[in-house]
C-alpha cells in the first residue's frame, strides 16, 4: 500500500512538472562576476519591442570602486515579452549607454496587458569622475 502511494506521488509530480513554466529570465538577479550585456541571449527568431519606464534610481554602492547599479520601474507591452538589455561605455566623455528593450516571439499569441516589471541593472564600477548614465535617451548624471 505504502508503496503503491509513493508511485502515485512521485508519478504526479513528474507529471505536475510539466505544467508550470519556468522564468529564466527572473534568476538573474545580480552581477555574479561581472555584468551582462543582455539579460539572456535572445533567441534569433525574437522581435525586438518597446519597454515603457516610468523611473530609474541611480544606487551608488558604499564600496570600492564605487559599483552603480540602475534601478529600473515600467512596463512590458504584453506578459509574453522579455525585458532585455544592452550596456556600453564609458565612453572619453564618461557616457555609459543603457538600452532597454523587449523580446518577444512575433508569432505568439498573449493577452494584450502591460506586464509591470522591477530590474536593477549593474552599470559597473568606478573610481571617481564625472559620468553620464543614458537610459534609451534620457541623461542621469552622477559624480563619484
Amino acid at each position: 500500500m505504502r508503496r503503491t502511494v509513493l508511485l502515485l506521488v512521485l508519478a504526479l509530480a513528474v507529471f505536475s512538472a510539466g505544467c508550470f513554466e519556468v522564468n529564466w529570465g527572473s534568476l538573474w538577479d545580480g552581477p555574479g562576476g561581472g555584468h551582462p550585456t543582455t539579460t539572456l541571449p535572445t533567441d534569433p527568431g525574437a522581435a525586438r519591442g518597446p519597454v515603457y519606464i516610468d523611473s530609474v534610481d541611480l544606487l551608488l554602492l558604499e564600496s570600492w570602486p564605487v559599483q552603480v547599479r540602475a534601478s529600473i520601474e515600467g512596463s512590458l507591452p504584453t506578459p509574453c515579452h522579455r525585458l532585455a538589455w544592452d550596456l556600453s561605455g564609458p565612453d572619453a566623455q564618461g557616457r555609459i549607454t543603457l538600452d532597454v528593450y523587449s523580446t518577444t516571439d512575433p508569432d505568439g499569441i498573449c493577452i494584450q496587458v502591460l506586464e509591470p516589471f522591477e530590474q536593477v541593472i549593474d552599470a559597473g564600477s568606478y573610481t571617481s569622475g564625472s559620468f553620464v548614465l543614458v537610459v534609451n535617451g534620457i541623461e542621469y548624471p552622477f559624480t563619484i
